[in-house]
Formats: C-alpha cells, sequence, structure tokens
C-alpha cells in the first residue's frame, strides 16, 4: 500500500494524523539534518500501524517534505 506523507521534522512528539484528504502527516522527534528524519520515519509509521519497521519504505521524496511510502 503506498502512502501520502508529510513530514514535519523537530516535533516536540511523535504522533501520525490522517488527514481528511487521505494524506498523513507524521510529526517526528529528529531534525531534518542528514537524513536522520527520513531514518525515523519509518519507525514512527510502523508503531502507527502495528508492522515492522523493515516492511516500510520511502519510494519518492526523499529530499522533500512531502514522501511517497510503501507499507508492506
Amino acid at each position: 500500500m503506498k502512502l501520502s506523507v508529510t513530514v514535519k521534522p523537530n516535533a516536540k512528539e511523535e504522533k501520525v494524523i490522517l488527514n481528511d484528504d487521505g494524506n498523513f502527516v507524521v510529526s517526528v522527534k529528529a531534525p531534518s539534518r542528514e537524513g536522520k528524519a527520513n531514518a525515523r520515519l519509518p519507525k514512527v509509521l510502523a508503531a502507527h500501524f502495528g508492522v515492522a519497521s523493515s516492511t516500510i519504505r520511502i519510494v519518492s521524496g526523499a529530499s522533500s517534505r512531502k514522501k511517497i511510502v510503501e507499507v508492506g
């Protein structure tokens, strides 16, 4: 399943929110520098969906806040 995700780095708490338009907003505590937010994103999504973080990968948008993520 592919998801449209907007990442918010440097958040106070990590959370996943589903917008009315079907896109997800994922807040991560990690900064956007050196790919730290991208490394944290699969772990936050895995906890939300109840799957292993190794089953989640960023398909496109690695250098952008808007990403396409594949789960499963």
